[in-house]
């Protein structure tokens, strides 16, 4: 069967299952577009931004565990992609990303519109490739999505030259390759894991987003049962485990509660579950979990001792190592170490003003509406964190975020990729004003396609979280952190076709938010919050978790 080389890209798409793509045409990939013309099972979403398109793949991968795609013409198209692959980098997320480039015989000769994007991206791809011979180009596109999806997921390139894009070829269909989690973990690794285990006193489970990759929480709950010991997460792991249990202690690290940041300093044994102890988790380095031995479990043999010496290790798939670990695990008893974390966090429970509209109010008054089943998405800053804190997670894929990149303007394009990938879910962004200057032209996107999601702007006027920090650590220089112009969002919202609510009360969110679902259209609800509302509990940056304060600790200092 001979087909041109776009004619094959689409091929292939359909060969991995792919039903919807993001992106934005140009140039040199117009060979492409052509061909997607008359394949209407694919869904191509049209963003306004190639970023957008990026993120909207991001999101549809973490809300689906499917491979997402995005495409983008060449040169800036291409460019444009970058922070959304970065960000699908950093936090393990599985996706395609095609663009298309300049003719081969004009590669490298300074071309209009021409960038090495494969070089560009090298260090934060999986893998890369640049296409120019057509007969290539069909094992090409099934190798990137092997790739993407199998061990640790993440983003692939694949940049074809436009004259590839017209060239004919023989084509022969093939089916999708199955994912591919290789285990290097032996049965002494289990065993050495288990026996630790079984001499502990004071166990502590710290669950990331490997967890959740690996689809392994009813074996991480069980786990958790058995070893008769207190869970927390990170961002990147919320709703692996189920926030409305005894056992959980919430996030840990720089924003994390008392009970996990106290519990894990006084830990015997701490068993990381797909997780990097990041900066942000870890604090200083020298005091973290200092008195515990250390288990990891994780896929990347490469995260073993990266942060944190550990006396055990696991590598390979979470789901099936914990299965094992599970059979081989006599049921603990651990009475008084659960008593004592319970202590924990009746003494330092999350807390809020509640006189005022605030967004823990806000979060909590969300959970309550759509009873803790909607998908949140957030960009970053103080309101990412009040979302993960105030939220109860209790299922996976259900709390998108970009934690490792640490991406403003991720979470508008993610919610919409989201959405369409599970339109079923109430799906909600949660941004703080700077945030949504990065974004807001994606609310065109969801007018556009009548992609229902819902857009609550955490509005302070300032950059929350850069004041914050300002105002603990700079002496209250608020530095081009302020943002108290004559920009009125809900304008915006409805200029791009959006349905608006302006909330400067707590009594006026809950009506706002239940209209916005109700009425099934892109909504904006612009909540007016006082500018120096503080993200607490929280760790200075290198300190120990053990030096974690809040509001109270302040208090006449």
């Amino acid at each position: 069967m001979q087909l041109t080389g776009a004619e094959i890209v689409i091929e292939c798409l359909k060969e991995q299952g792919v039903d919807t793509v993001f992106g934005y045409p140009g140039g040199t990939i117009l060979n492409v577009y052509d061909a997607l013309y008359k394949h209407s099972e694919i869904r191509h979403i049209l963003t306004s931004h190639e970023q957008g398109a990026s993120h909207a793949a991001d999101g549809y991968a973490r809300a689906t565990g499917k491979v997402g795609v995005c495409m983008a013409t060449s040169g800036p198209g291409a460019t444009n992609l970058v922070t959304g692959i970065a960000t699908a980098y950093m936090d393990s997320v599985p996706l395609v990303a095609i663009t298309a480039n300049v003719v081969l015989p004009w590669l490298g000769k300074d071309t209009f519109q021409e960038v090495d994007i494969a070089g560009v991206t090298m260090p934060i791809t999986k893998h890369g490739y640049i296409v120019k011979d057509v007969t290539k180009l069909a094992d090409t596109i099934r190798k990137a999505f092997k790739i993407a999806k199998s061990g640790r997921p993440g983003p692939v390139l694949v940049d074809i030259t436009k004259d590839v894009t017209a060239a004919l070829c023989e084509y022969t269909p093939a089916k999708s390759e199955p994912v591919e989690r290789i285990n290097r973990f032996t049965d002494e690794d289990i065993d050495k894991a288990v026996e630790i285990m079984k001499t502990s006193k004071k166990p502590f489970i710290y669950v990331g987003g490997g967890a959740i990759m690996s689809g392994a929480c009813e074996e991480v709950k069980k786990f958790a049962e058995l070893l008769d010991a207190p869970v927390c997460d990170t961002l990147m792991g919320k709703g692996a485990f189920d926030g409305y249990s005894e056992r959980y202690t919430g996030m840990i690290g720089m924003h994390g509660t008392k009970a996990s940041n106290l519990g894990v300093s006084d830990c015997d044994l701490l068993v990381a579950l797909g997780a990097r102890f990041s900066d942000r988790v870890v604090g200083n380095v020298a005091t973290f979990a200092k008195n515990a031995k250390v288990i990891h479990f994780d896929i990347d043999a490469a995260e073993i001792n990266k942060n944190i010496k550990t006396d055990a290790a696991v590598v390979g798939d979470l789901k099936e190592a914990l299965t094992l670990v599970n059979a081989k695990l006599p049921q603990q008893n651990h009475v008084y170490w659960m008593n004592n974390i319970k202590s924990l966090k009746e003494k330092f429970p999350l807390d809020y003003d509640r006189t005022k509209l605030t967004c823990p109010f806000i979060m909590e008054e969300t959970d309550r509406i759509t009873q803790g089943k909607a998908i949140i998405t957030t960009d970053v800053g103080q309101h990412q964190i009040w979302a993960s804190q105030y939220y109860r997670y209790t299922e996976p894929r259900t709390f998108l975020s970009s934690g490792g990149l640490g991406t403003m303007g991720y979470g508008l394009g993610a919610c919409i990729g989201a959405k369409v990938a599970r339109p079923e879910k109430i799906c909600i962004n949660v941004a703080g004003d700077g945030c949504f200057r990065m974004n807001m032209n994606e609310l065109a996107t969801a007018s556009r396609f009548n992609i229902p999601i819902i857009e609550i702007i955490i509005n302070n006027h300032v950059l929350g979280m850069v004041r914050q920090w300002q105002t603990l650590f700079y002496e209250g220089r608020y530095s081009q952190t302020v943002l108290n112009d004559s920009v009125d969002y809900c304008k915006v919202a409805e200029g791009l076709g959006c349905d608006a609510y302006k909330v400067t009360t707590k009594e006026e969110f809950a009506p706002a938010l239940e209209a916005a679902i109700k009425n099934g259209k892109p909504a904006v609800i612009d909540c007016i919050i006082n500018e120096d509302d503080k993200v607490f509990p929280m760790v200075p940056g290198g300190k120990p978790l053990s030096d974690v304060f809040d509001e109270k600790d302040l208090e006449g200092k």
